[in-house]
């Protein structure tokens, strides 16, 4: 298949281009000329700003808003079936992690996720093609170098312990849960996906949270490195996620109706 893979050089992006390697691969970055889709069969849809912390809105929406609407276009134009990355950012402080539940974004970053959702969904009678969307919860794995304070909480951890010998970890950290997915989990439903008929938006996780404090526990058992509590930064205060878990309901039944898993 020719498959045209946005946003290669991130994280996910690294991890996708390496287990898509028997395709014809085409790979686009943010700031570059326009891509043509013309002749593709799959746009994978990676390439975004993915600073949760970006305050710079204009910004944010043209990269992820206004870029993934003309890419979508596009590929309905050419006749080019299309994959994004949504995130579970939009369900912001909410306990309900269905795909239909009330959306609650917190960040400009979220924002834009919603909206390109919004417009998916709200347009949806329009693609002749396929548009799969999926929202990814907390995404760890190789390559994440690069990615800094956004990197996950296994790549921070393991990284502290190995320079310093200590982990920092945030005050509380007891009570905040997460889904943390495996990127190659992630990567397998895409590839999953291309045998699958429906458009749509689905969650990937794990459904199996995990304590901030039971990860570092872990990388500080196996390292030896020793945990300091630090105050959590004013900035994350009201936008910090205390518990996340995909629910895979939508997700199974569609894997397990066209007989993939």
């Amino acid at each position: 298949m020719k498959i045209l893979v946005t946003g290669h050089k991130g994280f996910i992006g690294q991890n996708m281009v390496k287990a898509l390697e028997e395709h014809d691969l085409f790979l686009y970055e943010i700031g570059e000329p326009l891509p043509n889709v013309k002749g593709l069969d799959w746009v994978i849809h990676l390439g975004a700003n993915s600073s949760t912390t970006e305050t710079n809105v204009e910004k944010i929406i043209d990269q992820n808003y206004d870029f993934s609407r003309w890419l979508l276009n596009k590929c309905q134009d050419k006749g080019v079936n299309f994959q994004y990355s949504s995130s579970a950012s939009v369900y912001g402080l909410g306990t309900d992690f269905k795909e239909s539940a009330p959306a609650n974004p917190l960040s400009p970053y979220a924002w834009s996720k919603l909206l390109f959702d919004r417009y998916v969904v709200g347009f949806e009678k329009q693609w002749t093609i396929k548009v799969q969307g999926f929202r990814y919860f907390n995404v760890h794995g190789p390559y994440e170098d690069h990615k800094g304070d956004q990197a996950s909480p296994h790549h921070k951890f393991t990284k502290q312990a190995e320079i310093t010998g200590v982990i920092k970890l945030f005050e509380g950290s007891e009570n905040y849960k997460r889904d943390f997915v495996p990127v190659e989990t992630v990567v397998d439903i895409h590839k999953k996906f291309f045998n699958v008929k429906e458009s749509g938006i689905w969650n990937v996780g794990t459904g199996n949270p995990q304590s901030f404090k039971s990860v570092a526990e872990t990388i500080a058992e196996s390292t030896g490195a020793r945990i300091e509590y630090i105050p959590m930064p004013d900035r994350l205060t009201n936008q910090y996620q205390k518990y996340t878990c995909a629910d895979l309901t939508k997700l199974n039944k569609t894997l397990n109706d066209n007989s993939i898993c």
